[in-house]
């Protein structure tokens, strides 16, 4: 007896998988994109430091300012990516997507698969250079209908859009009577 499609896309998804973390390498990206967000932030407080750096009436000693953003977005973007890091872990399952995250506010998301309309993997220019990708899930609804999964080495991104793939279009929409 052969067994239907669905229990073939079913069994192509790995059954009982555990949490699997990031690639370590998202920690660099996300230092990275840290550092480019804090140097919009330190721009002006330099630019406040230089321009009144012989006005009697500052209301900051020179280089205090822009020397607090410094040492803040330091700390911040070698602190905060290893942080998140730690938080983050994700796992296919046989019938759902199983997601946690956060470091202040911890969320766990489960997607499931029959909800999903469509799935892209896609890189930004830092990401394209470490070889990883995010894997996209557009799911049905209109609250936080877009699940993201960062970090992910892009061949194993590729991969599991594939699965899923074929579980959505292995999968009947109505279930056949017994």
């Amino acid at each position: 007896m052969e067994a239907p499609a669905s229990d073939a896309a079913l069994a192509d998804v790995a059954a009982g998988e555990p949490v699997r973390s990031l690639d370590p390498s998202i920690r660099t990206i996300w230092m990275i994109k840290m550092a480019g967000a804090s140097t919009i932030l330190f721009l002006p407080a330099l630019f406040y430091d230089l321009t009144h750096l012989f006005s009697p009436n500052a209301w900051l000693p020179f280089g205090v300012l822009s020397g607090g953003v410094l040492v803040a977005a330091t700390l911040y973007c070698l602190a905060w990516p290893r942080l998140r890091y730690q938080s983050w872990g994700f796992a296919l399952r046989p019938e759902e997507i199983y997601m946690e995250h956060g470091v202040l506010k911890h969320v766990r998301t489960v997607v499931p698969l029959r909800r999903i309309q469509h799935v892209d993997v896609s890189q930004d220019l830092i990401e394209r250079e470490f070889a990883l990708g995010r894997l996209v899930v557009h799911t049905a609804g209109s609250r936080s209908s877009d699940v993201v999964i960062p970090g992910l080495p892009l061949p194993d991104a590729e991969e599991i859009r594939d699965k899923i793939k074929r579980f959505i279009l292995e999968d009947p929409l109505i279930e056949e009577p017994v």
